[in-house]
């Protein structure tokens, strides 16, 4: 397999590398876990951790890539690396630089922030290395996400409340469900359907919502909506590439349970904005895959 970079690496070839398509996701839990922390959410450190949470994104995009490189060379031989876009040597610099560069950052933001930021890269570089070796890979795929709902909260508060926690957890497991699924792709077939319980975790914790008026039980009804479209696809599988269309789908669909909690603690506003997270998500899905 051929490692080596053309001369000139573009801009197409990174954005592919760090599957850019997915950060409004990561911005949306940045702003769930900021506001359930009881944080102002267009504050400056708000926008600092968000900042972070999108490097720690593309570094274990980045990474994924390089530690995948040979599997993709028989798999997904259009990936950068085995399509000789860009050296592996390359990609790993760039994913451990982008790694370091989100530590410092939530450094900056003080001690528990700090401690959330170097857990959190234990776990991206933890799946990165290991995920095609252990079963429970896609938890350790979740507490990655929770971790961003953990390292929003220290940021805005210093501490991470039951509040954020026990959204933070449903969230994961709604993400490991995805994983499990996504590592179905290439089979176009989901095979034990069990996991897929994992994907209704948010619905308990963001039930609150319909404790806050018709308009924000409106969000948890879009949320049930989208979730319940994305199994019939991955049950059904009524078409050639369901099982790839529902991951997508529910990719998208962190920002739709991001945007039910926070309708839940009455975040109208900010409930609205993880929405616009759910529909650039879908939109920049047709750019750049998302898997």
């Amino acid at each position: 397999m051929s490692v080596l970079a053309s001369p000139g690496v573009s801009l197409a070839t990174l954005l592919r590398l760090g599957r850019v398509s997915n950060l409004p996701t990561v911005w949306t839990n940045v702003l769930a876990g900021t506001v359930l922390a009881g944080g102002d959410w267009r504050s400056g450190r708000a926008g600092l951790v968000l900042v972070a949470m999108s490097l720690f994104y593309a570094a274990g995009m980045y990474l994924n890539d390089y530690f995948d490189r040979a599997v993709d060379a028989r798999e997904r031989p259009a990936r950068p690396i085995p399509a000789g876009e860009i050296s592996a040597a390359a990609v790993a610099a760039a994913g451990a630089a982008l790694l370091a560069c989100a530590v410092a950052l939530m450094a900056t933001t003080g001690t528990m922030a700090a401690v959330v930021g170097l857990l959190l890269a234990l776990f991206i570089v933890g799946y990165d290395v290991h995920h095609k070796d252990v079963p429970w890979a896609p938890l350790v795929m979740g507490g990655c996400r929770a971790l961003v709902y953990c390292g929003a909260a220290a940021t805005a508060a210093g501490a991470i409340s039951t509040h954020v926690l026990f959204p933070a957890l449903a969230c994961a497991a709604y993400v490991a469900g995805i994983t499990y699924a996504a590592s179905r792709e290439s089979t176009d077939k989901i095979g034990s359907l069990w996991p897929l319980v994992l994907l209704a975790a948010p619905l308990l914790p963001a039930s609150v919502a319909l404790l806050q008026g018709t308009l924000a039980s409106a969000f948890y009804a879009a949320l049930i909506l989208w979730l319940a479209c994305a199994v019939y696809l991955l049950v059904k599988r009524p078409r050639a590439g369901a099982v790839s269309r529902a991951v997508g789908w529910l990719i998208a669909g962190i920002s739709l349970v991001d945007a039910a909690f926070l309708a839940g603690a009455g975040a109208i506003a900010a409930a609205c904005w993880a929405v616009v997270g759910f529909a650039a998500t879908l939109a920049l899905h047709k750019q750049i895959a998302g898997t």
